[in-house]
């Protein structure tokens, strides 16, 4: 994979975007900066989580790698994948808590979060809500300008998440250069609605 931009500079952005693809065996990870109207990618990555012995401790440990990378990258916004629903009723709790996590990190450092649901990013990405893995790394590789490791597809995942997001930027409320009203399924719309059911 490549190398990350250094620290020194990421200033030169507009906006720097986190995608997440959450998960609990194996987490994706992507990094776009925006500068007026070209993307380029900071980095992406995994995070391994199937080596933990014991479901909380794979929490804990991407907790502490979400607010890594929070921390090296200082995101402006985070973009997330929205639950899925399947018959295993357990392995949706388990993706539900992950997803938790991840946006508790960056709760925890006042950014706000869009999610999306795989049709969406895929439609926004390829132009087709149906596209393969393959398909959609390949786009992403294309709008980014280089050159991505089709194995990872859990980090492309993420980037074309980041990538949705950035195509949809009236998706955060208080949008300045749209003034429209937040999107159905941004986060931190729903906890503005709703202070008395977090606490």
């Amino acid at each position: 994979m490549p190398n990350s931009i250094p620290a020194t500079e990421q200033d030169v952005y507009d906006k720097i975007i986190l995608g997440v693809d959450p998960g609990t065996q194996i987490a994706g990870y992507g990094v776009i900066g925006i500068r007026k109207t070209q993307m380029d990618m900071l980095q992406y990555g995994v995070i391994h989580l199937s080596k933990y012995s014991t479901h909380e401790l794979k929490l804990k440990k991407l907790f502490e790698r979400m607010i890594q990378l929070i921390e090296e990258y200082l995101p402006d916004e985070m973009a997330i994948e929205d639950p899925f629903f399947g018959k295993n009723v357990q392995a949706m709790l388990k993706l539900g808590r992950a997803q938790g996590v991840v946006m508790a990190a960056a709760l925890s450092r006042g950014i706000p979060i869009v999610e999306y649901a795989p049709r969406r990013v895929k439609q926004s990405v390829t132009g087709n809500g149906n596209a393969a893995k393959e398909q959609v790394s390949h786009m992403v590789g294309h709008l980014l300008r280089v050159e991505l490791d089709p194995e990872f597809f859990d980090a492309t995942d993420a980037l074309a998440i980041a990538i949705c997001h950035y195509f949809h930027k009236d998706a955060l409320p208080g949008n300045k250069s749209t003034g429209k009203k937040a999107k159905k399924g941004a986060w931190s719309a729903f906890i503005n609605e709703n202070p008395g059911r977090i606490s």
